[in-house]
């Protein structure tokens, strides 16, 4: 679960002009899915939403992914 928390905590650094503000909380764990909530400045907002929310969904994607592999579910909610 750390590797998935820190795939997104990279991914989201990656996009944003302050990577300092970007924070990730695990709000709810069970033995098959986990659920993350994603924080980022105010004027970051947009960069991790992306037009149309493309970026969000392909960040989901990508996590979706990566949890697969562990046999897990993920859900990622952007605050």
């Amino acid at each position: 679960m750390a590797d998935l928390k820190q795939l997104l905590i990279d991914m989201a650094r990656s996009l944003v002009d302050d990577p300092s503000e970007v924070t990730v909380i695990v709000t709810d764990e069970t033995e098959d899915s986990v659920t993350f909530e994603l924080s980022v400045a105010e004027g970051d907002m947009g960069k991790v939403i992306g037009r149309h929310g493309r970026i969000a969904k392909a960040i989901r994607t990508v996590m979706k992914s990566a949890a697969n592999l562990d046999g897990k579910r993920v859900i990622v909610n952007i605050k």
